[in-house]
């Protein structure tokens, strides 16, 4: 039987590329974001002080004086980041722009180190951590990944939720007053061996042994960085980081790491379950919730509800998306016969990471999720140079996997699903566990987030026993941005307006409930 996303992505991208503009447009509509974070985030905050001169820059200073030797080898100076110069089409000429990091982005450290402390270690991991620009928050300690399996940290790092934002559609780097770096001191690492920079061959099956790799990194680091030991310890990530994050903190919590307090995880538009249920079976429903993007004639929407009907998804999401949920849940098991890549091979205007997403395209300095241009940051050797990067060619995603199985789930993964597995025991050893969803991912949809929950059981009870309020997630000065609910020690969150990477859409909404994780406020919500 022919997938249900296949005859959504296909026709909806039949309507967009007839509806699709002009491509010249792009620089204007990203500064024009730009403008509107800047002046949401005015709104949030408050003033900001006044910028520094791009010919007298401010020395920022660390908030940490590391007295290991070794820590100096992996010091990055904020002055001296590379610059990003590209090549652009202007007219069709092809013109050289130079762009410079004119901040001072803050100290910082990055580079590689082993995952144990075996002297002949080959398989290391790398990292580039930045260090808090708020006194108060010097006790805390923020791990984040990226997902996949086998996607970059750094991809988060630059255009999500570190304090260099460089997201798409931008010509240059700019501050990112979202910075989670305002909350915490935050690891970005990338994870597991075969991702990014990080070195070695790949030997591990399931996500036990990754994160058995990922503690004896932390070992390691901080040993080097052992000012930072005692830290307050939170793993954070998103998409693929529902097998990583939950995996790692319970490993951590069964093998305590006795220089990190691990207090509680964060995670965003995970992956909880198996793709079926976060991906086919809440696709129609997802459809029709978003009628004015997938503008369907009644014939077509019927022939839809006809393939739901008869795949047994309506009658799943009737069952088990109920509160309290029913006594136990069957799985369906019908084979995805394509991939979601293939809607950008069909019209590279539709983004399953965010259906909203019209022409034109945004050029992505990193080459994800769109290669659209040859230019890759962290290819050129002077920016390797400058974060102690080995001078390889670097992927926003690696092409080969990043387990050693020959066959398992996605990426040959053998672990059981963490809703399934070892996130209850998470939840409940936590302070606080929050998981957000954007609404307008279509690579995995909220409902199937929804799905997932009802069908874990933690605290003595299964899902949510009451139903997720509407309207219920407020955020500071900019008013509802989307439901809520926390019970028994979960927080469940899902954003108006954001796609797959919530920290890049909607980074005030991310910014409140990362806060929230972190203990720095009583509620996600404003």
């Amino acid at each position: 039987m022919k997938s249900l996303l296949i005859f959504l992505a296909t026709a909806s991208l039949a309507w967009a590329m007839r509806s699709s503009g002009g491509a010249f447009e792009g620089m204007d509509i990203a500064e024009a974001i730009q403008r509107e974070q800047i002046d949401r985030m005015l709104d949030f905050l408050g003033p900001l002080p006044e910028s520094p001169s791009p010919q007298k820059p401010v020395k920022r200073e660390s908030q940490f004086t590391f007295s290991n030797p070794r820590a100096n080898e992996f010091f990055v100076d904020g002055t001296k980041i590379p610059d990003g110069d590209i090549f652009v089409l202007v007219y069709f000429t092809m013109t050289n722009v130079s762009y410079t990091v004119n901040f001072d982005a803050g100290p910082s450290w990055a580079g590689l180190l082993p995952i144990s402390g075996d002297p002949h270690e080959t398989r290391k991991l790398f990292f580039w951590f930045w260090p808090t620009n708020n006194a108060s928050n010097v006790n805390d300690l923020l791990f984040w990944t990226n997902g996949g399996p086998g996607c970059s940290s750094l991809e988060g790092f630059l255009q999500e939720n570190g304090p260099i934002s460089w997201s798409w559609g931008q010509s240059a780097p700019t501050p990112n007053p979202w910075s989670w770096t305002n909350l915490s001191n935050v690891l970005w690492v990338e994870q597991p061996v075969g991702t990014g920079f990080s070195q070695g061959t790949p030997n591990i099956t399931n996500d036990d042994e990754l994160a058995q790799q990922v503690a004896g990194f932390l070992v390691q680091f901080l040993e080097v960085f052992s000012e930072l030991k005692g830290s307050n310890f939170h793993v954070s990530g998103e998409s693929y980081a529902g097998f990583y994050v939950p995996y790692i903190a319970n490993w951590l919590y069964e093998h305590p790491i006795k220089d990190l307090n691990l207090q509680g995880i964060w995670i965003a538009d995970p992956s909880l379950s198996w793709g079926i249920v976060q991906q086919e079976i809440p696709a129609l429903r997802f459809a029709q919730a978003n009628k004015n993007l997938f503008p369907f004639n009644s014939t077509f929407w019927t022939q839809l509800q006809n393939i739901s009907d008869a795949c047994g998804y309506t009658d799943y999401l009737d069952q088990f998306v109920t509160y309290p949920p029913q006594d136990s849940s069957r799985s369906c098991r019908r084979h995805v016969e394509q991939r979601y890549w293939c809607v950008g091979v069909l019209n590279p205007a539709f983004d399953v990471y965010r259906v909203s997403d019209m022409w034109p395209i945004p050029w992505s300095v990193i080459g994800f999720p769109r290669a659209t241009q040859q230019f890759i940051y962290f290819n050129r050797t002077d920016v390797q140079d400058a974060i102690h990067a080995p001078h390889i060619n670097w992927e926003a995603c690696s092409e080969g996997s990043v387990y050693a199985s020959p066959s398992g789930g996605p990426g040959n993964d053998q672990s059981v699903a963490s809703t399934l597995s070892v996130l209850p025991n998470v939840i409940e050893k936590s302070l606080r566990t929050v998981i957000v969803h954007g609404l307008a991912d279509f690579i995995l949809v909220a409902e199937g987030t929804r799905i997932a929950i009802q069908n874990m059981t933690w605290n003595g009870a299964q899902g949510f026993q009451t139903p997720i309020e509407p309207e219920s997630f407020t955020v500071k000065n900019m008013g509802v941005f989307g439901n809520m609910h926390t019970e028994r020690n979960l927080t469940y969150v899902e954003f108006y307006y954001s796609g797959h990477m919530t920290p890049q859409f909607v980074p005030w909404a991310a910014f409140q409930t990362i806060a929230y994780a972190l203990g720095k406020q009583d509620s996600p919500s404003a």
